[in-house]
């Protein structure tokens, strides 16, 4: 592994039983607290994406509105967003997605990404995949083409990948556990 890769993954802090008992929460604060090592995570996603002519990054709420904003800059990409129903002010499209007990809804303007453009969906973090999938739907309504999408954490142990079949999924740090 890495230096870099060693240094992102300290940087992960560990909070126990939030948001519920049993739940290990992955706490990004610490790495985003930290501008240079920051830097050095959107470089490494960023690097990955040099040359593939990326139209836009698409944010999913919230944490990957931060990671997607600066991979958008760094590669000279536009910048949109999906966000909870009610949040986003012009025409809309939505993708409902299945939660552990119930469903969520995501939404993206109509006009978010152009019909075949080239879209990288980020996010801090891929658990069950859900999120990521609805996100993927959703640029598809618009026409868009789905290059992959990146995430900074992956929670391998829930198998979120398999939901974003056949799309190609990219992760700088894996846990196989909790």
């Amino acid at each position: 592994m890495s230096d870099d890769i060693t240094s992102i993954r300290n940087a992960i802090r560990d909070i126990p039983d939030f948001p519920k008992p049993g739940i290990i929460f992955k706490d990004i604060m610490p790495l985003l607290s930290n501008g240079p090592l920051f830097g050095k995570t959107i470089d490494l996603i960023a690097e990955r994406y040099r040359g593939q002519k990326i139209d836009t990054v698409l944010g999913i709420e919230s944490r990957g509105f931060i990671f997607g904003s600066a991979l958008a800059y760094k590669l000279g990409a536009g910048f949109s967003v999906v966000r909870k129903p009610g949040k986003l002010p012009y025409d809309t499209h939505s993708a409902s997605y299945e939660l552990e007990y119930g469903k969520d809804t995501l939404e993206i303007h109509v006009d978010a990404v152009a019909p075949n453009s080239r879209v990288v969906i980020a996010d801090d973090l891929i658990a069950t995949g859900g999120t990521a999938a609805a996100t993927a739907e959703l640029v598809s309504k618009l026409g868009a083409t789905v290059v992959e999408c990146a995430f900074v954490i992956e929670l391998s142990f829930l198998n979120g990948r398999a939901k974003l079949v056949p799309h190609k999924v990219f992760s700088v740090l894996q846990y196989d556990s909790e």
